[in-house]
C-alpha cells in the first residue's frame, strides 16, 4: 500500500468528507477519489459507504483506520529519525496551544523562534487544551502547549512549565463585590459562569468546592476565558480567572481559602521521534520557564 493511499483513506475518515479531505491534504477531489479506488482494490473491499451525501466506515474501514495510523505515524516518525541526523532545524512543526496560553505566555517565545529558525514553518493551531491532549494522542499534532490535566497517563509526557492562580472574580456592582472576606460555602449559593464542563479548569474549580462537600451553581459556561471575563462583568455570576486577565472591569474576590493552582506546560507522545523543530522549541520554552524576559 502507498502510504499517500493510506494519508487520503485517513483524512476522509476523519472529515467523513471526500471535499473536505481534499482540501485538508491540499489535492484535487478527483485525485484523492483515485487513490481510495486504488486503496479499495489492492484490498479487495470497500472502505467507504457512500448513502446520499453522508459518507461512512465499512467494517473493513473501521478495521483498516487504525492500522493505518499507526502505519503513517511509523513511516512519518522514520523520516523525522532521519531528517534529525543533519542536526538542522528546519521543516513542518504541528504546535497547538490554548488561546490563553497563546495569547499571554506564548508570543516572546514564538518571536524568538521565529527569528532564530526561519526554515520552520509553524503549523500552529489554537484549541482547547482537552482537544490538545487527544491530538497529542492520536499523532496529529507533535507538540502541544495547553493547560495540564490532572494526571497524564503513559505514553503522553506532560511537563509544567508555568503556574496559573485562578483569581474569584465578579461584578464591581455584584452582591458579593461589597462582602469583605467570602468563604466557599457562601459562594456555592451564588450562581456561577465557569468553563465547559469538559475542561480541565472547569473540573478544578467544581472538585476543590466538592472536598468541602459542596456543591457548585453554573448558571453559564463558555470555553474561552476573554468571554468568560465579559460575562462576569456585566454581572451574570461569579468565576475564577488568571490573574492576568484581572483588571478594573472586574472585582476580585477574598476568599477564605487557599487559592486555584492551574498547571500549563506543554507535551508530546513518548514513542514518536521528536523533530529537530520540536526540539528547539521545548529548548526555548524551559529557557522561558522564570525568565521570558530574556527572550
Amino acid at each position: 500500500m502507498e502510504t499517500e493511499s493510506l494519508r487520503a483513506f485517513v483524512a476522509v475518515a476523519e472529515c467523513a468528507s471526500f471535499s473536505l479531505a481534499a482540501e485538508q491534504i491540499h489535492l484535487t477531489q478527483s485525485a484523492v477519489s483515485k487513490r481510495i479506488a486504488t486503496l479499495e482494490a489492492q484490498i479487495d473491499a470497500r472502505l467507504f459507504d457512500r448513502i446520499g451525501r453522508r459518507i461512512g466506515l465499512t467494517e473493513a474501514g473501521r478495521t483498516l483506520l487504525p492500522r493505518a495510523r499507526q502505519i503513517l505515524g511509523l513511516f512519518e516518525d522514520t523520516q523525522r529519525a532521519l531528517t534529525n541526523l543533519s542536526g538542522t532545524v528546519r521543516g513542518q512543526l504541528s504546535l497547538a496551544t490554548s488561546h490563553h496560553i497563546g495569547l499571554h505566555r506564548l508570543p516572546p517565545v514564538l518571536r524568538h523562534y521565529t527569528r532564530h529558525w526561519p526554515d520552520v514553518r509553524l503549523d500552529m493551531q489554537f484549541m482547547d487544551s482537552e482537544q490538545a491532549y487527544q491530538g497529542v494522542s492520536d499523532g496529529s499534532l507533535e507538540l502541544a502547549l495547553a493547560t495540564l490535566a490532572p494526571q497524564t497517563a503513559e505514553p503522553l509526557v506532560a511537563t509544567p512549565l508555568w503556574v496559573d492562580k485562578l483569581c474569584f472574580v465578579c461584578s464591581p456592582d455584584h452582591a458579593l463585590a461589597r462582602e469583605s472576606t467570602l468563604s466557599l460555602s457562601r459562594l456555592s449559593q451564588i450562581e456561577a459562569v465557569l468553563p465547559g464542563e469538559q475542561t480541565f479548569t472547569r473540573a478544578m474549580v467544581v472538585n476543590t468546592f466538592a472536598r468541602e462537600g459542596l456543591d457548585v451553581s453554573v448558571a453559564m459556561s463558555t470555553n474561552f476565558l476573554e468571554t468568560l471575563k465579559m460575562m462576569v462583568s456585566i454581572g451574570l455570576g461569579w468565576s475564577v480567572l488568571p490573574e492576568t486577565l484581572i483588571d478594573d472591569s472586574v472585582h476580585r474576590l477574598e476568599i477564605d481559602h487557599p487559592p486555584i493552582e492551574r498547571p500549563l506546560g506543554y507535551l508530546f507522545h513518548e514513542n514518536r521521534t521528536l523533530s529537530n523543530a520540536a526540539r528547539a522549541m521545548i529548548d526555548l520554552l524551559e529557557a522561558s520557564r522564570d525568565t521570558p524576559e530574556r527572550l
